[in-house]
Parts: C-alpha cells; sequence; structure tokens
C-alpha cells in the first residue's frame, strides 16, 4: 500500500505533535508533504522541517492556505481559533480529505464550509466527533434517535456557580484528564468546547439541537454514544488519548493497527455518567441558541470566547465572565437576513464580535456596539 501524503496544519501545537509522532510510528503509511505552524513555537518548527523536509511549509495564516491546497491524500487542520477557517475552505476547494481538528472553522462558516464540502470529505478528529462517526456506522441515518456527546466536566466538576467565582488561571489549566493546549484547556473548564461541539455534531451529522445531549462522564473513557431507534445505544471507548482520532482522521476510513492502547477489560472499574449543571456552566445552553439561531451567531459566540478566554489568562476577567461576556455579545449581535453567507460576511462578523467583546471588558460596553 502506497503511502498516504498528509499535509499538518498546526504542526506544533498538540495536535500537529501527536500527529507527526503517529507518522513516525508508521512510516510506510504516512508521507510528509506539509507543515505549517503560527510561529510560537519556531524553534520545534524548525526542527520538524529538518526532520520531514515537507515541499511546502511556512509559519502564519498566509502558508496555512497555500499548504492547505496542495496535492496530498489529507489535510489535517490542527490550527486553534478562527484562523482555520480560510485553510478549511483551501482545503475542500482542493477536494482532499480534510481531517478536522479546528472546530472553529466549521462552526464559524456552518453553511457555507458544508457547501463547499463534497459528501464524506470531512473526517471529524475531535475524539467526541470521531466517536460518534464510529458509531453511526453500526445504523443508517433513519435509525438514529439522538446523538449523545460525553464531557469531562473539567476541573471544576460539581462546584457552583458561586464557587467558580475565585477560580484562577492556573487552576483553568489543570485538566484532570486530557492534555491539550491552553485555549482548549479553559475551553474546557468553561465548558464553551462542548458547546461549540454540540453546534459541529448539528453541522457534521445533520442531527437537530433537540436530539443532541451532553452528559458529564469525569473519566473520558466513553468519547460519545448514538442512541436508535430501537433502544440500543452504540458507545466507543478508548482511553483518554487524542491518538485514535488523529490516526483514524489521517488514515479513514481504515485503522492504524496500535494507534494507541486499548481498555483494559480485565481490570475492575466503574464508568460514572452524570447530568450537565446548566446554571453552574451555562455555556451549552448558550451555544445551543447560538446554533439555532444559525447564520453569523455562532461565529460571534466563538470569537467573543476567544477574546474572553485571552481576557482571563491575562487576569483582566474572572473566570465566570467569560461565558457572561459571550451570552452579552450574542444577546447584541444582529443576524444578518441574506441567505448565502459570504466568507466576508462571517469574518465581519468575527471582527465585530471581537470589538465588542474588548469594550465589554474593557469597561465601555455601550460604545461601539452597533
Amino acid at each position: 500500500m502506497a503511502p498516504r501524503d498528509v499535509v499538518i496544519l498546526g504542526s506544533t501545537g498538540s495536535i500537529g505533535t501527536q500527529a507527526l509522532d503517529l507518522v513516525r510510528a508508521n512510516p510506510g503509511r504516512f508521507r510528509v508533504v506539509g507543515l505549517t505552524a503560527g510561529g510560537s513555537n519556531q524553534e520545534l518548527f524548525e526542527q520538524q522541517v529538518e526532520e520531514f523536509a515537507p515541499a511546502v511549509h511556512g509559519l502564519g495564516e498566509e502558508a496555512s492556505v497555500e499548504a492547505a491546497g496542495h496535492p496530498c491524500d489529507v489535510v489535517l487542520n490542527g490550527i486553534t481559533g478562527a484562523v482555520g477557517l480560510r485553510p478549511t475552505l483551501a482545503a475542500l476547494d482542493t477536494g482532499t480529505t480534510l481531517a478536522l481538528a479546528n472546530k472553529e472553522s466549521l462552526i464559524m462558516g456552518g453553511p457555507l464550509v458544508l457547501e463547499r464540502a463534497k459528501p464524506g470529505q470531512i473526517v471529524p478528529v475531535d475524539s467526541e466527533h470521531s466517536a460518534l462517526a464510529q458509531c453511526l456506522r453500526g445504523g443508517s441515518a433513519d435509525e438514529v434517535r439522538r446523538l449523545v456527546l460525553t464531557a469531562s466536566g473539567g476541573p471544576f466538576r460539581g462546584r457552583t456557580r458561586d464557587e467558580l467565582g475565585t477560580v484562577t488561571p492556573e487552576e483553568a489549566l489543570n485538566h484532570p484528564t486530557w492534555d491539550m493546549g491552553p485555549v482548549i484547556t479553559i475551553n474546557s473548564a468553561t465548558l464553551v468546547n462542548k458547546g461549540l461541539e454540540v453546534i459541529e455534531a448539528h453541522l457534521l451529522f445533520g442531527i437537530p439541537f433537540d436530539r443532541i445531549d451532553v452528559v458529564v462522564h469525569p473519566t473520558s473513557v466513553v468519547h460519545s454514544m448514538v442512541e436508535f431507534v430501537d433502544g440500543s445505544t452504540l458507545a466507543q471507548a478508548s482511553p483518554p488519548t487524542m491518538l485514535i482520532p488523529i490516526a483514524l482522521g489521517l488514515s479513514w476510513p481504515e485503522r492504524v493497527p496500535g494507534a494507541a492502547p486499548a481498555v483494559d477489560w480485565t481490570r475492575a472499574q466503574t464508568w460514572e455518567f452524570l447530568p450537565l449543571d446548566d446554571t453552574a456552566f451555562p455555556a451549552v445552553a448558550l451555544a445551543r441558541q447560538a446554533g439555532e439561531r444559525g447564520a453569523t451567531a455562532p461565529a460571534v459566540y466563538n470569537a467573543a470566547n476567544e477574546v474572553a478566554v485571552e481576557a482571563f489568562r491575562t487576569g483582566h476577567l474572572a473566570f465566570v465572565e467569560i461565558v457572561d461576556t459571550v451570552a452579552t455579545v450574542v444577546g447584541r449581535h444582529d443576524v444578518p437576513s441574506k441567505q448565502q453567507l459570504t466568507v466576508e460576511d462571517i469574518l465581519a462578523a468575527d471582527a465585530w464580535a471581537r470589538s465588542a467583546a474588548t469594550s465589554l471588558i474593557e469597561g465601555n460596553a455601550l460604545k461601539g456596539l452597533g
């Protein structure tokens, strides 16, 4: 079998470095032909370029857009944040399989991204959506009753809103089961990440929001479940590692032998599932509202959150004020009435949301919010 040519966007981040670990472990299966990164770890990037000698490589958004259009078998978009939108569209326009870890581009782009994608062209790399895609192999679309996304609950599971008032960035970055980048880790602590995943699941699988549930599963062994109309539920289980969904993204629909250790079924263990506390963690309910409004509302949700997370990390915003800020900005956003959104429409909404969130955080809530 000829090796698959892969382009990895965001190669110095958590997803990118793990993808390169898989390439190293499977030299006959994958060949790196493109690498890009944001530039925050230039020394590591230079080491990666020297090791893999890709045909295209570079730092920054434009380099990622160019690399996404390079001839290959699969583009892995491991970029974090809204900057991943244009590379996602570039990969889709080439017809290449897109292994998508950058959920923000799908959430921002919504129908625009889906219109550019051929059937089956987007392969989800988020562990939850990879799990859903695997479970959906067990039945036809009309047999699906609901999707069930699992959430670890983050480091503050069980706390009340009042108890979350004094949370520090250091505490928010201490995730109990996953090792991720700082933005995603804080998003997991607020459960904004799970809200984004609800919107992503709706877009990827075409299931209405009222048939997508979230349950808290602290051990993160069951990554998501699909409930079928006959009452049966299929669950995908594995230890909390991104290696399996990344490997599936690179090799879909085939599996990579030995991608990660399996669950040890000979060891005694208990799985716990708990309802989500929407009062302490309102981010998921807010995401549903933004998703149901559609158009540019999800882009505004995402952009306002990115600004608020950075403000929290730098000590300018309290933890509970992250989602409060997002809610205020989303509530003030006027969704455009036009049916066909353009990239410019989406980026304009993104810019407006960032400006609105910044004004709120700086105490200028009544200025320039339009």
